[in-house]
């Protein structure tokens, strides 16, 4: 079997470390990859995100199976792409991808299909997300909407530090993941 792995995280790492080790894998393929998984299968200088080049790589190599790590390529919707190529594709699709790449649309599914989740709110104004904090007690919960990651989560023990971090999260600090945010009960 050919797999090709897109991915160069510690997580696709040990999943090309694994799959390498089945007696039914012939050779993994890993794109970006890292230094490890370069002596596990040949790496291509592929961007996890370069949908296009993905695309190409993948038309070009054949794989078998394609395995997805990364969350970002799967928000971009390449599960879809690859297969309406005619791949076999271990991701979820852009839409389903959605329950881990934006959490205000993952706690509206929630409260949606009645699945226990704390209180929440979602902002794109620092006023407004302000004083949804004090109607609160600390300690607060301000997350990015999208990815960022796994950076994007910011637990505040005061309310002053909950009103700096929705300024600085609005503002930008986590890019175009932290145009919206969402505020939760610890």
């Amino acid at each position: 079997m050919n797999i090709l792995l897109i991915g160069s995280g510690g997580r696709e790492h040990a999943l090309a470390w694994k799959m390498a080790a089945s007696p039914l894998v012939d050779v993994v393929h890993s794109t970006p990859g890292n230094p490890g998984m370069d002596e596990v299968g040949p790496c291509f200088d592929v961007a996890a995100t370069d949908i296009d080049k993905l695309e190409q790589l993948a038309l070009q190599i054949e794989p078998d199976l394609i395995v997805i790590g990364p969350e970002a390529p799967l928000a971009l919707g390449l599960s879809d792409l690859l297969r309406a190529r005619g791949f076999d594709v271990f991701g979820p699709s852009q839409a389903a991808a959605q329950l881990e790449s934006s959490k205000a649309f993952s706690k509206g599914r929630m409260v949606a299909y009645g699945v226990p989740t704390a209180a929440y709110g979602e902002f794109t104004e620092p006023g407004l997300a302000k004083a949804f904090l004090r109607k609160m007690e600390a300690p607060y919960v301000l997350k990015a909407d999208g990815l960022a990651g796994g950076k994007g989560v910011v637990i505040a023990a005061t309310l002053a530090e909950a009103d700096a971090a929705v300024d600085e999260m609005l503002a930008g600090q986590f890019g175009e993941a932290s145009a919206t945010l969402v505020i939760e009960e610890f």
